[in-house]
């Protein structure tokens, strides 16, 4: 077995995905204190840490699953931590179930310090992270990508920071989800012909390329149209409209998706880590408006 550098299994649990769960967090957190909710900050800190855990966790596991499968492959694009040899399926394994211990027991020792509305929560989120490569195989990866890092994470978030379920949050979490989910659906628009090879089915296989493309720009435009929408309506503060700053940077993506009907699925090979950015980027804006309006 090779020993292998802090460095090289950090880099096995893919960290620039990490703003798909993280950002929720934060976001729900900046939300209860613009509302006027009395907001616990170092329980949200713990919570950031545990999303990161499970985040981690579920990456590995799935990467360890497609490669059983026969999803990841020498030819394919994405992880290739075990294609290429670079660590063995049984450490990948042990790397995935020691995260999701530690994510399981810092879940327990939050749930003894807040209660126990909040062991639902988790265990709904450690099974849909263990049951999501089966799921994802069967065309259910976006409807669990949602739950997992947009759903329950806002409102698990709300209620350690405050004491209660704050159902209002989830005005934010479609917008801060969809972008979420159109990091795993460029991935699987990208990946149709080897998913189809593998005998797995994924939305943007059964839908195709070309109307996956068309999900694609939807899912990077409804945030933008969402937030205005409802900050019009007084749902969310208009101060969310600042997410504007980053809408050059979404049709940016949404250009290189286009580009990808002409120059061929190598237009699109980076196009899931350039949606995360985008992600980190939308969602920190977001945030730092909820701060200007928890300030004025």
């Amino acid at each position: 077995m090779k020993n292998h550098t802090i460095k090289e299994w950090v880099l096995a649990t893919r960290p620039w995905s990490f703003p798909a769960s993280t950002m929720p967090v934060l976001v729900a957190m900046m939300f209860l204190w613009a509302e006027g909710h009395e907001v616990t900050w170092w329980l949200g800190i713990m919570a950031l840490v545990n999303i990161v855990l499970v985040h981690a966790a579920g990456n590995v596991w799935s990467d360890y699953h497609d490669y059983k499968r026969g999803v990841d492959a020498p030819d394919t694009y994405g992880v290739r931590i075990l294609t290429d040899g670079l660590f063995t399926p049984r450490e990948v394994f042990s790397l995935s179930v020691t995260l999701q211990v530690a994510a399981i027991f810092m879940g327990l020792l939050m749930v003894w310090l807040t209660g126990i509305t909040l062991l639902w929560l988790g265990l709904a989120g450690i099974a849909l992270s263990l049951l999501y490569p089966p799921l994802k195989y069967m065309a259910l990866g976006d409807l669990v990508i949602m739950a997992c890092y947009a759903l329950l994470p806002m409102l698990g978030t709300t209620f350690i920071c405050s004491g209660n379920i704050v159902p209002e949050v989830l005005w934010l979490a479609v917008p801060v989800g969809s972008i979420t989910v159109a990091i795993l659906h460029v991935n699987n628009a990208r990946d149709i012909e080897t998913d189809r090879r593998a005998g797995i089915r994924t939305f943007a296989l059964l839908t195709g390329r070309a109307a996956a493309i068309r999900v694609y720009l939807f899912e990077l435009t409804l945030p933008y149209c969402w937030l205005l929408v409802t900050s019009v309506q007084g749902h969310v503060s208009l101060w969310t409209l600042l997410t504007l700053i980053t809408l050059p940077l979404a049709l940016g993506n949404c250009r290189k998706m286009l580009s990808c009907k002409k120059k061929g699925i190598e237009a699109i090979a980076k196009l899931d880590e350039a949606t995360a950015q985008l992600q980190l980027a939308f969602s920190l804006t977001l945030a730092i408006g909820l701060i200007i309006e928890a300030l004025t």
